[in-house]
């Protein structure tokens, strides 16, 4: 009887248990459950640290009244002997798109004409929405709910995924018993980020990842112009931006580049962000870790891929093969690393969570790690480490109960608790039955194996080697399975007691006859995969730097070096029988018979010493080329988009090039800022950055920059007199800003006239992309308006026309060396261009525009001696000293000459000859392409290849999934790709 009026008690407290204290209530008695529910004699992890053996656990309310081995119950106490199970808090995801409608993309296909906001009142772009806020689009998922609180989940923190700035998100308890007002534990819980443009816009700007860096950073400067009261308007992003600054900030990166990228902003104005990352972070974990910046981590480990195929296994890139093979190892390396992270559900099916996680920890994570990765480390993310996270008196009654190591394969997760309300996930009274068994009947021996969810286990039945045809159902306590071998059907049923680890039942024999059957257990399914976790210790192969298949597998390092006896070409001269001695990354003597000291002697006797090559002009090494959003895009950086992991770079090593010009493509008359790159292979993209690199930016005339190859007729100037005027106004408005700015007047500061005006100051230089002489001409009139001088002109295969001029205003040309016919405006090129322009006293270069042109530059050099009769001297300086004084660094490169930087070429013959090849190549005395090595190199690739196809092979064998193979080539980037 007292039983029964406990329950009854319990009934209609709990109907009342999420309503609000002053909401009216008519379909019951009001009352509040005050009822505590005690779980005893667990192992229960406080924290992911605190760990507490035969403790309970009191909760009352939906929170933790007390845990601990010598807690006190109170009377009105429901208590659970949970003895032999672990307590844990539940998990936490604090990036995720729980209960929030997918956006729906906007119409339309191809490139976009829209170059205006399409909203009122709101920011000049409309990818920038920080006024969008999660909770006005949130719908509790019931479904989705239960999905994630099977794998452990009990609070997601859920936005917009959507657009640069996408506003705010909202934090949510899953639990279905109660309403938005008990599950919302924030409704402005952070404010999100990324480099991805919405969906629902189509508005042009940004077109590239540079574009929208530099969208983020002039947001930031106009939030601050807006801050202190001085825009009239009223601008809805931007104030929500302001009000949302206090927020903890969560930018979506997706990869280690845009780990760095992000960073760089946040870091640029005083905001640490925490930062989505893309499971690669292993790769570049020295740069990863200098960013001081906490990550969340998708488990998104790739499958294998089916290399069946020998044809279609050659098409699987190495780096994808190994990143298929270390991608696990990446939360371990985070965290020797020292690197704070959390773990999201973003990026991976809900239901291989688990066993990713269990993965990652076969691979060397920490079992600590991983659960503060689950549970202390997502809330203090998202600053809730007073409210969830542990399981400490106060904090909400979010944890799971399990039948053991919730890490352990063969664990089971029998319920989720969420704001104290209970959530069945496998029945906690229900016997695992899992495991191997032998069954004998008729003179046969049947091998069982059970598997699968202790809930709902999967069945395989063999006879000696023969698999049969096999059915199984647990439901309570009650089992029954069939298997069958040709038309021998057998049929059993078993009550499943836990008295014992056998099975033991009625049997029915494929000619009807009804027997008792025991199947004894040889192996518990938990004694099984402690088996299978001991022997499948994985092996790892060797990162490299970069990670691809031409990667080092150490970085390399400045060395001393003799070069004996060799033809050296100082860029002013050329040397017979001389020694070069390289220390400490510099030139340090030349001459003949020279002490070697320490230094690692090279005899050079019969081969040529030159500077490293020099691309003026070059678009290798770069993850986006042209920002085709405005007519301006003098705010973006190249230096923001530097793809270290390009081929092409070693590729322009084995060719001599040690120096390129990373420049802006021709999509605009303004272009954006260029970066200028040594090619270290291997290092993270601001160490290829020259060191104190001069300024420079691209500008372009003709065809391109009026867009009459691209079918765009709406974006201003559609014609050669319209990019005149592009120049004149923006010059003109980046003058007024600069007066403005040095009278010491309160300015916007506007990065796009910042970088203008520094042409107008002489600070920044421009390579601009030209081929008809009388553009050529109009750009310098506009320079020498506005009291500067264009630096070089790129191309400029009409240059020979207007040499003189060209001369007359100090400009220089990097031009090629016998292009022409590729399309109209270049019909009047010729091969003479360069040796003409030479001659009236322009200093002239040989650039590439291309990754393959690029790395043979050797040869391009010598066509100037066949067309235009250069000297070899002079030839040679247009891929040397000419553009290492059109880029401003010939103080440092592009001649050998004590006190430079060691950027050299060793020639196996004359360096401009066709049978010329690059024995090694250095970079401030350190060898970045050698020639034996990379013989040497390629015979590894081929054994690691074939190591990682059986690798691949023996998983697809074991009944791993697989995954098609995948050719991923990046394309070769020009000045005209979008």
């Amino acid at each position: 009887m007292k039983m029964r009026l406990l329950a009854l008690a319990v009934f209609w407290c709990s109907v009342s248990l999420f309503a609000q204290d002053y909401f009216p209530n008519n379909t019951g008695v009001k009352a509040k459950n005050n009822n505590y529910r005690a779980f005893t004699n667990a192992k229960i992890y406080v924290t992911p640290t605190q760990v507490l053996e035969n403790a309970t656990l009191l909760i009352q309310n939906g929170k933790v009244v007390s845990v601990g081995t010598t807690v006190s119950i109170p009377k009105n106490t429901i208590v659970t002997d949970v003895a032999g199970k672990s307590i844990y808090p539940s998990f936490i995801d604090v990036y995720s798109d729980f209960g929030i409608e997918k956006p729906k993309r906007a119409s339309g296909s191809g490139r976009a004409s829209q170059y205006g906001p399409s909203r009122e009142g709101f920011y000049w772009n409309d990818h920038i929405m920080p006024e969008m806020a999660a909770i006005e689009k949130f719908k509790f998922d019931d479904k989705k709910a239960e999905e994630l609180r099977k794998v452990g989940f009990g609070v997601v923190n859920a936005h917009v995924q959507d657009g640069i700035a996408r506003g705010t998100g909202v934090l949510v308890a899953l639990n279905s018993d109660g309403n938005d007002a008990d599950r919302i534990l924030e409704d402005e819980s952070a404010q999100y980020f990324s480099f991805s443009k919405s969906v629902t816009s189509r508005q042009s700007y940004p077109t590239s990842l540079m574009g929208a860096t530099a969208l983020m950073r002039q947001l930031y400067y106009d939030m601050d112009w807006y801050a202190k009261g001085n825009v009239a308007t009223k601008d809805r992003s931007i104030e929500a931006l302001i009000t949302n600054k206090s927020l903890p900030q969560i930018f979506a990166a997706g990869d280690n580049g845009n780990i760095m990228r992000a960073d760089k902003v946040g870091d640029q104005f005083g905001i640490q962000y925490t930062i989505l990352g893309g499971g690669d972070e292993y790769q570049f974990i020295d740069q990863v870790k200098q960013t001081n910046a906490r990550l969340i981590i998708p488990l998104n480990f790739p499958e294998a891929y089916d290399v069946t195929d020998p044809f279609a296994a050659k098409y699987v890139n190495l780096s994808d093969m190994r990143h298929w093979n270390l991608a696990p190892s990446n939360p371990k390396v985070l965290a020797e690393n020292g690197v704070i992270f959390s773990f999201t559900l973003n990026d991976i099916k809900t239901k291989d969570f688990l066993s990713n996680i269990n993965k990652a920890i076969t691979y060397g994570l920490s079992k600590t790690k991983a659960l503060e990765a689950l549970t202390t480390v997502p809330a203090s993310i998202i600053g809730k480490s007073s409210t969830i996270g542990t399981l400490e008196k106060g904090k909400q009654a979010n944890f799971l109960i399990a039948s053991g190591d919730i890490f352990e394969t063969s664990t089971t997760l029998y319920e989720n608790w969420v704001q104290g309300e209970k959530n069945v996930i496998n029945a906690m009274d229900q016997v695992d039955i899992r495991g191997d068994y032998v069954l004998k009947a008729q003179g046969k021996t049947f091998n069982l194996a059970i598997s699968g969810e202790a809930s709902k286990p999967k069945l395989e039945v063999k006879l000696d080697t023969l698999k049969l045809t096999s059915k199984i159902n647990y439901d309570g306590d009650w089992l029954t399975f069939s298997f069958s071998k040709e038309n021998d059907l057998y049929r059993a049923t078993a009550k499943v007691d836990g008295t014992s680890k056998n099975i033991a039942g009625k049997l029915i024999l494929p000619n009807g006859t009804s027997t008792q059957f025991t199947a004894a257990q040889e192996k518990s399914f938990q004694q099984k995969e402690k088996e299978k976790a001991t022997a499948s210790s994985p092996e790892l192969v060797q990162l490299t730097y970069p990670n691809i298949g031409l990667g080092n597998t150490e970085l390399p390092k400045a060395e001393n070096i003799l070069f004996k006896n060799a033809t050296v070409w100082t860029g002013e001269a050329i040397l017979k029988n001389t020694d070069v001695l390289v220390k400490n990354g510099k030139i340090a003597k030349i001459g003949t018979d020279l002490g070697a000291g320490n230094a690692k002697v090279i005899d050079a006797t019969g081969k040529h010493l030159t500077a490293g090559v020099i691309d003026e002009h070059s678009h290798i090494a770069g993850l986006s080329i042209n920002e085709a959003g405005h007519n301006s895009s003098a705010e973006v950086k190249m230096a923001d988009v530097v793809d270290p992991k390009d081929v092409n770079i070693y590729r322009n090593l084995a060719g001599g090039v040690t120096t390129i010009q990373l420049l802006h493509g021709s999509a605009n008359p303004i272009g954006g800022r260029s970066a200028i790159l040594k090619l270290k292979w291997g290092k993270g993209a601001d160490d290829l950055l020259f060191p104190d690199m001069p300024k420079f930016i691209k500008f372009a005339l003709g065809e391109n920059v009026k867009q009459s190859n691209w079918d765009s007729y709406s974006r201003f100037p559609q014609t050669r007199m319209g990019v005149e005027q592009v120049f004149m106004n923006y010059f003109q408005r980046a003058k007024e800003y600069d007066a403005k700015k040095k009278s010491g007047q309160p300015y916007r500061v506007d990065e796009e006239l910042e970088v203008i005006a520094e042409i107008i100051n002489g600070e920044r230089f421009i390579s601009c992309h030209s081929y008809v002489q009388s553009e050529i001409n109009m750009l310098m009139k506009v320079a020498e308006k506005f009291g500067f001088k264009v630096n070089t002109f790129t191309h400029i295969l009409e240059g020979y026309k207007v040499a003189d001029k060209m001369a007359e205003h100090g400009v220089g040309a990097s031009t090629f060396s016998d292009w022409w016919a590729y399309k109209y405006e270049v019909k009047d090129a010729i091969p003479y261009n360069a040796a003409i322009m030479a001659s009236q006293g322009v200093t002239v270069a040989i650039n590439s525009d291309d990754a393959e042109m690029s790395r043979r530059l050797n040869q391009e050099a010598a066509k100037t001696m066949k067309y235009g009769g250069m000297s070899e001297i002079e030839a040679w300086k247009t891929v040397t000293l000419n553009p290492a004084k059109l880029l401003h660094i010939d103080h440092h490169v592009g001649s050998i000459k004590e006190g430079n930087d060691a950027d050299l070429v060793l020639w196996s013959d004359y360096p401009m000859s066709v049978y010329a090849k690059a024995e090694k190549t250095l970079i401030e005395g350190a060898v970045y392409f050698d020639i034996e090595k990379d013989k040497a190199q390629r015979e590894a690739i081929k054994a690691e290849r074939a190591k990682l196809i059986t690798m691949m092979l023996n998983k697809k064998a074991s009944g791993a999934k697989t995954q098609a193979p995948i050719q991923r080539k990046k394309p070769l980037f020009e000045c005209e790709t979008l």
